[in-house]
Parts: C-alpha cells; sequence; structure tokens
C-alpha cells in the first residue's frame, strides 16, 4: 500500500508539475529579486497548499468535479466545470504544454533562421501525437507517469539544479516595483498561472480513481489521497523554491519575455550545451506527463457530457485542437489566458475553501450561493479589467473594497456572501443553530 501511495503521489506530481511550473517560478525569481522569498510564500499558497487541498476536496467528496460544483447549483456545476475544462484543457492548458516544449527543449538547438512557425507546427504535430497514444489508455497512468516518467524527469531536475544552486550565475537582484511593495500578494497572484488549483479540480478523479479500490472504505481513500497529495505538495515546493531562486540571480544574464527563456540562459551559462539537453529532456517529459493528464481528464469529462462520442474520439479531438492553438507561441498564450485565470481562480478557491466548511453550515446551498455570486462579482471584473476593457463607474465603486487594487478584492465579499448565504439558511429554518430537545 505505501508503494502505491508514493507512486500515485509521483504521478500526481508529474500531472502539476508542466509547462506553467517551469517557467513562472524563474519569471517570478527574476522580477523579485531580493524579495524572491516573501513573493515565494503567496506563491507557494496559490501554487502547492491550495492544489493540495482541491485533490482532497474532491476525495472527500467522493466524486468529480461536478459532484463539487453541484453543491452550488446543477447548472452552475454544468457551466462551471465545463468552462474550467476549456481553460485547463484545449484553450491555454494543454497547448502551453506544447508551446513550453519547444521554446525550451527545441528552440536552443536550432539555427535562428528555423526558428519560425513551420518549425513549431512540426513540432506540436508529434508532441501532441504521442500524447494522444499515451492518453489511449487512462487505466496505465500510474504505471507509466509515477513509476517510469517522473523518477526520471526528478533526477534530471535535481542534477540541473543542485549545481545552480552550489554555483549561482550571480547575487540576488533588485526587486522590481510591485515585488518591492508587496511580495507576498504578488507571489500569491503569480500562482494562478499554474492553474494548478485548477488543475486540482480536474485530477482528483483521475488520482481518487488510481487509489480506490473494491474494498476500500471512502475514509481509505481519502487518508491515500491525502498521503499522496504531501509527497506531490512536498515535491511541488522544493522544486519551486529552487527554479525562484535560479531566476533571482540571473538578473546578471539579461532581462528576457518569459520564464522559459530565462530558465535555458541560466542552464546554458552553468553547463554549456550539455545542460540544455538534460534541460530539454526534463521539460519534454514534465510537459509531456502534464498534457497527457489534462487530455485524459478533459477526456474523461467530455464523454460523460457526450456520452455518445467515444473517448477515442474525444482525446482525438483535444489533441488535434491543442495543436492549433499551441501555435499561437508562449507568450501570446501567456497573455490571452491571464485575465481568464483571474476571473475564474477565485471561485475555485472559495468552492474548495467551503467544501471543507460543508458540514458545519449543514451544507445549504444559501452559503454555497451566497459565497460564489459575492466572489464572481468582483473576480469577473478583476478579469475584464486584465482584458483592458474600462469598468468606468463600477471599477471605481469597487476601488473602496479591500484588497481590490492588490487583485484579491473578492475575498472579503467572498467573506460576506457566505456569512449572509448562512443567515438566510438560518431564518429559513435550513440550518438550527439552537436546539430545544
Amino acid at each position: 500500500m505505501q508503494k502505491r501511495t508514493l507512486s500515485v503521489g509521483l504521478m500526481l506530481f508529474a500531472l502539476f508539475f508542466g509547462a506553467g511550473n517551469l517557467i513562472f517560478p524563474p519569471a517570478l525569481g527574476q522580477s523579485a529579486g531580493e524579495m524572491v522569498w516573501q513573493s515565494m510564500v503567496g506563491f507557494f499558497i496559490t501554487g502547492v497548499g491550495l492544489p493540495l487541498l482541491g485533490v482532497i476536496a474532491l476525495a472527500r467528496t467522493g466524486g468529480g468535479l461536478q459532484t463539487l460544483t453541484e453543491r452550488v447549483n446543477p447548472l452552475f456545476g454544468s457551466v462551471f466545470a465545463t468552462i474550467l475544462y476549456l481553460a485547463i484543457g484545449p484553450f491555454f492548458g494543454i497547448p502551453r504544454t506544447g508551446t513550453v516544449s519547444y521554446e525550451m527543449a527545441v528552440v536552443p538547438f536550432l539555427p535562428e533562421s528555423m526558428n519560425n512557425g513551420l518549425t513549431l507546427f512540426l513540432f506540436t504535430v508529434v508532441f501532441f501525437t504521442v500524447t494522444y497514444w499515451l492518453s489511449l489508455n487512462p487505466s496505465k497512468l500510474v504505471d507509466r507517469i509515477g513509476n517510469i516518467l517522473t523518477p526520471l524527469l526528478l533526477l534530471i531536475i535535481v542534477s540541473l539544479l543542485v549545481k545552480a544552486v552550489i554555483t549561482p550565475v550571480g547575487k540576488l537582484g533588485t526587486a522590481s516595483p510591485d515585488y518591492a511593495s508587496n511580495p507576498l500578494i504578488k507571489g500569491f497572484m503569480d500562482g494562478y498561472l499554474t492553474m494548478d488549483t485548477l488543475g486540482a479540480l480536474a485530477f482528483g478523479i483521475v488520482v481518487i480513481t488510481a487509489v480506490k479500490r473494491p474494498e476500500m472504505k471512502k475514509e481509505q481513500v481519502t487518508k491515500m489521497v491525502i498521503k499522496a497529495g504531501l509527497i506531490a505538495a512536498t515535491c511541488l515546493a522544493a522544486v519551486y523554491g529552487i527554479l525562484a531562486y535560479l531566476g533571482a540571480t540571473s538578473q546578471a544574464l539579461g532581462q528576457t519575455d518569459n520564464g522559459g527563456q530565462i530558465l535555458t540562459n541560466v542552464v546554458a551559462e552553468l553547463f554549456g550545451p550539455f545542460g540544455n539537453v538534460l534541460l530539454g529532456l526534463a521539460v519534454a517529459l514534465a510537459c509531456l506527463t502534464t498534457s497527457v493528464g489534462l487530455v485524459t481528464a478533459c477526456g474523461e469529462f467530455a464523454k460523460k457530457m457526450f456520452p455518445n462520442v467515444s473517448y477515442k474520439t474525444v482525446v482525438l479531438i483535444m489533441s488535434v485542437f491543442s495543436a492549433g492553438v499551441a501555435n499561437l507561441g508562449l507568450t501570446q498564450l501567456i497573455s490571452v489566458s491571464v485575465p481568464v485565470l483571474t476571473a475564474i481562480y477565485p471561485i475555485a478557491i472559495v468552492l474548495i475553501l467551503l467544501s471543507f466548511l460543508h458540514d458545519l453550515f449543514s451544507g445549504r446551498k444559501e452559503v454555497y450561493i451566497g459565497g460564489i455570486v459575492a466572489t464572481a462579482l468582483v473576480s469577473i471584473a478583476d478579469g475584464l479589467k486584465a482584458f483592458g476593457i474600462k469598468l468606468g463607474a463600477i471599477e471605481q465603486i469597487y476601488s473602496y473594497i479591500p484588497l481590490f487594487a492588490d487583485g484579491i478584492g473578492w475575498l472579503i465579499p467572498a467573506i460576506i456572501g457566505s456569512v449572509v448565504g448562512f443567515i438566510i439558511a438560518v431564518i429559513r429554518g435550513r440550518i438550527v443553530i439552537f436546539s430545544t430537545n
């Protein structure tokens, strides 16, 4: 059983540790400079802690994402689950695995004349063909990823990063204004970009399925998922910390557009061409495992939504569509995904946190609805603002909400909305506080 737990934990780490997990910590580190560790505290909350809570939340409910979201409302359950799977799936998450692989595993070895749209297209065709093949049999995910690909991935990453820590390319740089003024909240917001909390809600059912056995009780499944989640979270936190430190010491090499280029430049400086070969292999493995996990999770969800369409057909459509979107390029994908994540991430966070308080308010829908609606009113406005849409009077009114300027103005309204929902449930007699018996 312990060996199985370790395998599932390593599989979960590999599913999480993909494109965003490689490129965002170095980017944070380079911008945060001397404030890197203060920033990483916030990053750990949204990039490690919340994903762990997400997996545990699904294990406690005993089902997939829709089982959790339908506690609010069946229509909300279907709509939010669909938006989430599209965001972490074919629109942003899956294509990003292909573009990051190309940027870091292929571009460093190409002559400048060959780094063009045609080369990216050919690479994404091969990458997503392999993804499609590995996704055809989801029952073998633990064996293929947890027992084979993940240990190899960790070995390569540790080999690269140990030297980067022992002999850094420079000293901790100067923090940019955003990180200098409020590093904790800026790191918290950066953690959104990994998509891991959203990924946890999608991967959760994959992990539960991998753990579950006919003879196991719900409590045993939850306990094993928690242990596997802690293994994955520990690995994520350790690698994130090293990657961020690596980025924080890289300012001497110059500023770059994204974390992929930062990581490539640092490894080239420390190890030369051989380092880039190892880094390219690590990136390809990390992105491939995440791509397979996302395609599998999205395929399973789509199969439930459209039962007349076979899983094989859904996976094929996902792979082809993702390959097409990947050709937009990494920087463009990141810029487009930020507003969407800003809008839906807080909703996912509140949903997860309320699930842990479910028994305290007897699972009444009023509490879920109050918390989610209040959160959405602010987070959607944040998303529109991130798209560059001017909100005029609405933005002026929202500016009075505590922490709105920092991007987490949804927090206080979420608490108030949940409390109001609780009071309404009490008034309706749905929650009994004092018993007369």
